[in-house]
C-alpha cells in the first residue's frame, strides 16, 4: 500500500486544518529567511561601501545623515559646503585623497552625482563599455542604471531636481551617456556619474550665467567630500579640527555604521524572536492538526491494521503527513521570501541587489530545511504514538 498516497489523501480530507498549518509555518519561515538574508546583505553592503573611506565631510548636521546620503545615497544631504574650503582641507598633510561629491538631481529616480574619476576608482569599478566622462554633461552610468532605465551608449536624457522623478526638469541641457560601468556590487551600480561642472551648470539660469561672466570669482559649492587619511593618527585629530575650525561637519563612517547597526539590532532581535515564536506556534498547529485528524481517522487506521498493515506503517503514515506539511510550507515560504526580498531590493537598490537570488544561495537554507523537518518530526511524535497504540477491536466496535 502506498503510504505517500494515503498521506496526501488524509491531508486532503482536512483541507482547512492543513491550509492553516501550512500558512502559519510558511509565514514564520519566510520571516526568518528575510531577516537572515537581508541582515547579511545589509552588513556586507554597508561594510563594502565604506571600504577606503576614512572620513566624510558635509554641511553641519547629523553625522549619520551625512554618511547615509554621501556614501550610501539613501538619504537627503544636510546641505552644501564651500568647494574652496574643501580644497583647502584636501591640501592638509593628513589627507591622502579627497573626492568631492555634488548631487541633488536625478533621472527617473537614479541619482546624478558630480565628481571626478577618483570616485569610481575608489570602488575599483571598471568600464564595461565606452570611456570616462571628460566634459560637462557627459555621464558614465552604473550597470543597474543601464539595465533598469534601458540606457545605452549615446543615449540622451535630462535630469530632474531632487531625488524623485516628479521634480522640476532641467530641460535646458541633455546629458549624454559616454560610458557604462561593469557590475561591481557597490553603490556605483545605481548612480549616474558626471563632472562637477555638470551639476553647477544645470542649476544656473541664463541671468546668473551672464552675471558670472562679469564676475570671475564664483563661490562654487559641493554637497560632500570623501576623505582618505595619509596617517592613521588623523582619526584622532582631523575630525575634531574640522568640526571646530570650519563650517563643515566631519563624520567617521565606521563609527556611524556601527551606531546604525546598534540602533537596528534591537528591532532585528525583536523580529527574530517573533519569527521563532511563530515557528513554535506553527509546530503546535501541525501537532494539533495531526492529532485531530488522527481521532477522526481512527476507524480507518484500525481497519488498515485489521487487514494486515503493521503498526510501523501506521506510524510512518502519520510522520509522512507531518513531513509533507513541513516541506510544502518550506516551499511556499521560500517563494514568499524571494518576492519580499526582491521588493526590498527595488526600494533600496543602492544597498540591496538580487536579494531573492541570495536567498537561494544562502547556506542557511539547508539548516532551515533540516530544522523544519526536525520540527515536523517532533510534531508527529505524540500522534504517531497514539496511532501505534490503537485498540483495533474497541475502535472498530465503536465505529
Amino acid at each position: 500500500m502506498n503510504i505517500f498516497r494515503l498521506a496526501l489523501a488524509s491531508l486532503g480530507h482536512k483541507k482547512l486544518h492543513s491550509f492553516l498549518s501550512i500558512l502559519l509555518l510558511s509565514f514564520s519561515l519566510a520571516l526568518i529567511m528575510v531577516l537572515f538574508t537581508a541582515k547579511d546583505s545589509f552588513e556586507k553592503s554597508f561594510t563594502r561601501n565604506i571600504k577606503g573611506i576614512d572620513l566624510v565631510v558635509g554641511a553641519k548636521g547629523s553625522p549619520l545623515q551625512i554618511i547615509l546620503s554621501s556614501v550610501y545615497h539613501i538619504d537627503a544631504p544636510t546641505g552644501n559646503i564651500s568647494l574652496s574650503e574643501f580644497e583647502k582641507l584636501a591640501k592638509n598633510r593628513l589627507v591622502k585623497k579627497a573626492i568631492p561629491l555634488a548631487y541633488g538631481d536625478n533621472y527617473k529616480g537614479k541619482r546624478i552625482v558630480g565628481s571626478d574619476s577618483n570616485y569610481a576608482a575608489l570602488y575599483n569599478v571598471k568600464l564595461a563599455d565606452g570611456r570616462s566622462f571628460q566634459k560637462a554633461f557627459e555621464v558614465c552610468i552604473g550597470a543597474n542604471v543601464a539595465q533598469t532605465l534601458e540606457l545605452k551608449m549615446g543615449s540622451l536624457f535630462h535630469g530632474s531636481h531632487g531625488f524623485s522623478e516628479e521634480g522640476e526638469s532641467h530641460a535646458q541641457q541633455d546629458f549624454k551617456v559616454v560610458g557604462i560601468y561593469a557590475q561591481s556590487g557597490s553603490v556605483i551600480d545605481d548612480l549616474i556619474l558626471t563632472p562637477l561642472a555638470s551639476i553647477w551648470l544645470a542649476h544656473e539660469h541664463p541671468a546668473e550665467e551672464a552675471h558670472d561672466h562679469d564676475h570671475e570669482e564664483v563661490e562654487r559649492e559641493i554637497t560632500a567630500g570623501l576623505i582618505q587619511f595619509s596617517n592613521p593618527m588623523a582619526t584622532l585629530s582631523l575630525p575634531r579640527q574640522i568640526n571646530s575650525q570650519t563650517k563643515m561637519q566631519a563624520a567617521l563612517p565606521a563609527i556611524e555604521v556601527n551606531r546604525l547597526f546598534s540602533l537596528a539590532q534591537s528591532a532585528l532581535d525583536l523580529l527574530e524572536a517573533l519569527a521563532y515564536i511563530l515557528l513554535f506556534i506553527a509546530g503546535i498547529s501541525i501537532f494539533v492538526s495531526l492529532l485531530q485528524g488522527l481521532k477522526d481517522e481512527e476507524p480507518q487506521l484500525a481497519f488498515l491494521r485489521a487487514v494486515g498493515i503493521s503498526r510501523y506503517k501506521v506510524v510512518l503514515l502519520v510522520w509522512t503527513k507531518s513531513i509533507f506539511l513541513s516541506f510544502i510550507a518550506y516551499f511556499f515560504a521560500l517563494i514568499l521570501a524571494i518576492i519580499s526580498l526582491e521588493l526590498l531590493s527595488l526600494k533600496l537598490p543602492n544597498l540591496t541587489s538580487g536579494l531573492g537570488l541570495q536567498t537561494l544561495q544562502n547556506p542557511m537554507q539547508l539548516w532551515l530545511l533540516f530544522s523544519v523537518l526536525i520540527l515536523g518530526t517532533f510534531a508527529s511524535l505524540l500522534p504517531a504514538w497514539h496511532a501505534y497504540r490503537i485498540n483495533i477491536p474497541k475502535t472498530l466496535a465503536d465505529a
